[in-house]
This record gives C-alpha cells, structure tokens and sequence, in this order.
C-alpha cells in the first residue's frame, strides 16, 4: 500500500490518471470503516493541496474548498443565511473529527445521514470536479445518486462547493435527532432558510430532509406552500412528506423518523423566523 500525498492538483491529476488510488479528505469516515481489516489499496490524501482549503467569494458566490474542515465553516463570517450549515458543521462527530473531517469528505461519502447534505440543498450548493480532462460542476441535488453513491469519476477530484449568494435577509436554521449529543448519527435531520416580508410573512423557502430517504431531499410542495404563511403558524402534511422514504432500523422505524421530521420543519421553521432581523 502506498500512501500519496501531493501538493498541487496537477500532481494529483496525474497520480489519478495513471494509478488506482482510493482519495481521503480526511478520512473520519474512510479508516473507521475499514475495522480491523487491512488495508490493500494506494491512498491519495488530497488535504495538503494548495488552496482547496478555505472559504472566499468568487464571481458573486461564495467558494467554500473542498479540504475546508467543519471547524473552519463552524467559525467562519457567513451570512446569517448560513447559520443552518454552520450548526450542521457543529453537529458533525466530535471536536477533533469537526478539526479534520471535510466538506468533500462529507459529501463524497455519500451517507444518507450525512448532516452537511440538507444545510447545502436549502442553500442551492454545487459541487466542482476537476481531472486531467478539465472541470465540470454538478449541482449537489444531482452530484448523490443513492446510499455512497456519486457521479465522481475514477479519475476526479471535489475542488470546491460553490453556494449563490442567499437572498438578503433570509435566515437559516438546522435540526437534528440523535439518540446522544455527540458521535452519532442522524435518526432524522431538518435544515431551512427562510425570508420574511415586512408583515412577517414568508416570502422565500428552503426546506431539506436528511436520513429519510437513500437520499436527502428538498420538500418543494412545501417549500411552495410556506409562502405567505407565519413562521409560527406552519402545517406540514403528509403530502408535503411524500418525497421521503424512511426506513426501519435500530434507530427507529419509518413511522418514528416521518414523525420526528414533521416536528423539525414546524421548530426549524420557527426558530429561523425568530431569528430575522
């Protein structure tokens, strides 16, 4: 086993281009999984490649590199628009896997109980790819096909998570059920941004639901039907549930997870609506 780790994109373009190699951005989720077994493939570890770290505002969006840790986003001067992702990046494991866990990291390994994923859907994220072939971007809603499931190439490398710039005003927040405070997974996640009028009404809506489906999905009925409500006097219906498709396990059945997302949009929304300006 061989354990690379490159100090520019070409260098490991090229390693990518000529070698099978397993990328660690990381690695939280990578080597836990491997238990005791040993491991027989060549590691690229991408997280000392000059600047895919950091987060900036490039061409009216917001960049966030795809080696950036969660403590990073966690402490960053974002808009209030992206307190749901920030509370997100305080929810992920522990303190020291926040210190080397990443966004790609996150995202590439494609868990249905990823707690990054439904934050970055409310907020429209797009994933960049980057190869020896050139760079392509893929919106994050397309970039997860399914449990650990992505449209990543052999060859390809996350380089960065692009957001547009939020409407103005609007405010995010984000919600998460576990069965202890840290290193657990998500029995159920719910992330929203919300924008009010001046009479208080909501007049802009995201809403995203993680570790209810293979997947993590915007509830767009619901999103629709948001618009010119109270924050403090929201509905959700089953229809409004109908994109998600729960399953039974040791955390809890489908019809415990149904329940508890119901309970999360009607807070999550809530608590963004006390939050505006």
């Amino acid at each position: 086993m061989r354990y690379l780790s490159p100090n520019t994109l070409d260098d490991a373009f090229d390693l990518l281009t000529s070698n099978d190699l397993t990328v660690v951005a990381g690695g939280t989720d990578f080597f836990p999984s491997r238990q005791r077994h040993e491991l027989h493939t060549d590691i690229l570890d991408v997280t000392r490649i000059n600047g895919l770290s950091g987060i900036q505002i490039v061409d009216d969006r917001w960049r966030i590199g795809a080696t950036t840790s969660w403590t990073d986003i966690a402490g960053a001067n974002l808009p209030v628009a992206f307190r749901g992702l920030q509370m997100a990046a305080r929810e992920v494991g522990s303190l020291q896997i926040q210190n080397s866990g990443t966004i790609a990291g996150n995202l590439c390994n494609a868990s249905p109980a990823a707690d990054g994923v439904p934050p970055l859907l409310t907020l429209e994220a797009s994933v960049e790819l980057g190869s020896a072939r050139g760079f392509r971007e893929v919106p994050l809603s397309k970039f997860i096909t399914g449990v650990r499931k992505t449209t990543l190439s052999g060859d390809e490398i996350v380089t960065a998570i692009y957001l547009p710039d939020p409407p103005k005003g609007t405010v995010g927040h984000f919600e998460k059920l576990g069965a202890r405070r840290y290193l657990v997974i998500s029995i159920a996640m719910t992330s929203v941004i919300i924008g009010l009028d001046e009479n208080r009404r909501i007049n802009y809506a995201r809403v995203a639901v993680g570790a209810a489906s293979a997947v993590a999905q915007r509830l767009v009925q619901l999103e629709a039907d948001l618009i010119g409500k109270s924050p403090e006097t929201v509905e959700v219906s089953s229809e409004h549930l109908a994109p998600l498709s729960p399953i039974d396990d040791v955390r809890g059945d489908a019809a415990f997870r149904l329940d508890s997302v119901t309970e999360q949009c009607v807070r999550a929304i809530a608590e963004a609506g006390q939050h505006h300006g």
